[in-house]
C-alpha cells in the first residue's frame, strides 16, 4: 500500500496486489459525489449509495482479478475504503462517534449501529432469500463489511430484521451503513475539538 495523502477530512489510498490494483478518495464533508468503477456492478452500486446517503464524496476505481471470481476486488475495496476513511477521519477530534439507522425499503427492515471506537468488530445478522444478485455472490457482502470495518477501525453492527427481497435486503445495508456514518463522523460542536472518549484517543 501507498502511503495515504491526506488534507482536511479527505484523504486518497492505493493499494497494488498481485490480485487488485484500487485507488479510493473520501471527503468527509462532500455531498455524496460518486464516481466509482470496480468492474462488479451491483457493487458500485451499492457504493454510490453509501456515497449518496452518507454525503461523503467517494471515488473508487479498482482492477481485480475477475476472471477468476469477484471475492478479490470486492474484499480489497472495503479494504481500501476503510483505510481512506480511517486516514480521512485523523484522530477524530470533534467527531459525534457513534451512529445508528433502521432503514426500511419496501418489505425490508435493515438496522445499522457503529462506533468509530478504533476497536474493528463486526456483528452481521443478515440472511440472504439468494445467492446472487445479477452476478455477485450475495456471501461477498459480509467480506466487504468486515473488510471495511475492520480497516476503517468500526465497530459495526449489521443487522437484517426480515426481508425478501435479496437486492432490497442488500441495499438497505449500505444505505443503513451510510445514515450511521453521516451521524458518527459529523463535527459536534459541544466537543470543541475534543477526541470523544475519556481515554483522550480513539
Amino acid at each position: 500500500m501507498q502511503k495515504p495523502n491526506r488534507s482536511a477530512r479527505s484523504a486518497t489510498v492505493e493499494r497494488k496486489t498481485k490480485e487488485t490494483a484500487i485507488v479510493a478518495t473520501v471527503d468527509l464533508d462532500g455531498t455524496g459525489a460518486y464516481d466509482v468503477s470496480t468492474g462488479v456492478g451491483f457493487l458500485d452500486h451499492m457504493i454510490e449509495q453509501l456515497a449518496r446517503h452518507s454525503l461523503i464524496d467517494i471515488t473508487l476505481k479498482a482492477e481485480g482479478d475477475l476472471h477468476i471470481d469477484q471475492h478479490h476486488t470486492t474484499e480489497d475495496s472495503g479494504i481500501v475504503l476503510g483505510q481512506a476513511l480511517a486516514c480521512a477521519l485523523g484522530e477524530k477530534q470533534g467527531i459525534a462517534r457513534y451512529g445508528f439507522s433502521y432503514l426500511p425499503m419496501d418489505e425490508t427492515l435493515t438496522r445499522v449501529a457503529l462506533d468509530v471506537s478504533g476497536r474493528p468488530f463486526l456483528v452481521w445478522n443478515v440472511d440472504f432469500t439468494r445467492t446472487k444478485i445479477g452476478e455477485m455472490d450475495t456471501e461477498l457482502f459480509r467480506e466487504w463489511f468486515q473488510a471495511f470495518a475492520q480497516h476503517a477501525g468500526l465497530t459495526l453492527h449489521v443487522e437484517t430484521f426480515y426481508g425478501e427481497n435479496s437486492h432490497h435486503i442488500a441495499e438497505t445495508c449500505y444505505k443503513a451503513l451510510a445514515r450511521a456514518l453521516r451521524q458518527a463522523i459529523a463535527i459536534d460542536e459541544r466537543q470543541c475539538g475534543r477526541v470523544p472518549s475519556t481515554k483522550g484517543q480513539l
